[in-house]
């Protein structure tokens, strides 16, 4: 089966308190968008490079996108929201000859190139969507209403029923561009989400620590020291 991926970098990392959009952070000198890009094209989903990668970006950064992605990779402007330009990158998709669609978040520079090849494996044993997920380390609450001073108790969710999911999340291409088409106008945190609505069936693998989210300040500065460990 052959396999492209979706790279999200259209975001403008407003939390992390940057001059730039978050991709272009540099990490160890090196752009947020560049180490992601790297991992996702060092994956090898079958013992085969991807097919195609196409990243998404602000509309006024197109061009520096390109330019340090280089002409390997398509970069399309992203959407309004995260939703908008997955559809978007899906619509600059080679339109033959891919099976199986990664998406990932920039963000999440450090996954390395091997849980892609986990998410791709398991596409490829049957499950049409694929998400990674750890397990959830802290006791969760439900909670009622409330206001600023707290709020009530509910219940406590058992930890052993929850995963924190991370990317890159992996789908036959039919499914996802058939989630995207049906999910255009309801708003879903991920791609996953969209497939839910179908009714159809999620799986989960096992994640990795180093596909970690950089939203904030301080993890930024935890992305710089596992640069770092690795070298890159």
């Amino acid at each position: 089966m052959s396999t492209a991926a979706i790279l999200t970098a259209a975001g403008s990392g407003s939390r992390l308190g940057h001059a730039l959009p978050k991709a272009l952070v540099p990490v160890l000198a090196v752009p947020v968008v560049v180490h992601a890009a790297r991992r996702l094209l060092a994956a090898r989903p079958a013992g085969l490079p991807l097919a195609a990668l196409v990243v998404t970006a602000p509309a006024e950064h197109v061009a520096a996108f390109a330019e340090l992605l280089g002409p390997d990779v398509v970069v399309v402007p992203g959407g309004s929201t995260r939703q908008e330009s997955v559809a978007a990158a899906l619509a600059a998709l080679p339109p033959d000859g891919i099976d199986v669609v990664l998406v990932h978040d920039a963000a999440r520079a450090f996954a390395p190139a091997e849980l892609a090849e986990r998410v791709v494996a398991a596409v490829e044993a049957g499950h049409d969507a694929v998400v990674p997920g750890l397990p959830v380390a802290d006791t969760i609450k439900r909670v009622g209403p409330g206001g600023d001073d707290g709020r009530p108790v509910n219940a406590t969710v058992d930890r052993a029923e929850l995963r924190a999911v991370q990317t890159p999340q992996g789908f036959t291409r039919e499914l996802l561009e058939r989630a995207h088409a049906a999910g255009a106008d309801a708003p879903a945190t991920d791609d996953a989400g969209l497939v839910e609505r179908l009714g159809l069936p999620v799986w989960v693998v096992p994640g990795d620590e180093r596909a970690a989210k950089i939203t904030t300040p301080r993890d930024l500065a935890i992305a710089q020291l596992l640069a770092t460990e690795e070298g890159s």
